[in-house]
């Protein structure tokens, strides 16, 4: 591990000033990740003036361009830190893409799932009758919170959570979307991704138990103490 760059690393980035280059092992990946995180989290963080990006744009393309020498490995590690990480902490790139050795092959689609809670008990969501067809509505019980909807006729649920980074997604009723305010990645009101800038696309999310009982939308959460 390279204590004293990753020392030297994170001081340089926190404190705005550009990194100095230096080769990274992979024991090093951990404190790189929370170092452009809490850059990122700071007021303005995510905002990169003109000159960053214009300049970031020319040294990547430069260094592009270089032939790789014989320790390959280390330069093309070095260029994913030391330009990568300045870069997302700067715009509020996904953190996924700092500190990798290479692209990651694309995913199947994964699939669907249901959250069934073991003692689980119903808690009522809202009135039957005030959740019209396209209709989506947010509910937290604290345990869990999510969206019901109703489509074609249908009652469903979904988590409000995000299964990337576990954020508290926001619905955009208007567009029938739920975004996720730590990232740039937003799920379709039934689940579905639909957007993200991530190297691997995370998964949809997970359904939630519900039902209608005696005209109100009920959803089944953990009893108390589970």
């Amino acid at each position: 591990m390279s204590t004293r760059g990753v020392r030297r690393f994170v001081k340089d980035l926190l404190r705005r000033r550009r990194p100095r280059p230096f080769e990274a092992g992979p024991g090093d990946e951990a404190e790189l990740r929370t170092a452009v995180l809490l850059r990122a989290a700071r007021p303005g963080g995510a905002a990169a003036s003109e000159e960053f990006v214009a300049a970031l744009h020319r040294r990547l393309a430069q260094e592009l361009r270089e032939p790789a020498p014989v320790r390959g490995g280390n330069r093309r590690r070095f260029i994913q830190v030391s330009s990568a990480a300045a870069a997302a902490a700067a715009a509020g790139a996904g953190v996924e893409y700092l500190v990798t050795s290479g692209a990651e092959p694309a995913a199947a689609p994964a699939e669907e799932k249901t959250l069934r809670p073991e003692n689980g008990q119903w808690r009522a969501v809202v009135a039957a009758g005030d959740l019209p067809e396209g209709g989506v509505l947010p509910f937290d019980f604290g345990a869990v919170a999510g969206f019901v909807q109703r489509s074609g006729g249908q009652v469903r649920a979904v988590s409000a959570t995000c299964t990337h980074l576990g954020c508290r997604l926001n619905l955009d009723a208007p567009a029938r979307r739920l975004n996720c305010p730590c990232h740039r990645t937003s799920f379709a009101v039934d689940g579905a991704v639909l957007t993200h800038q991530l190297p691997v696309t995370p998964p949809p999310l997970p359904h939630l138990v519900v039902r209608e009982s005696g005209g109100v939308v009920e959803v089944l959460v953990p009893g108390e103490g589970a």
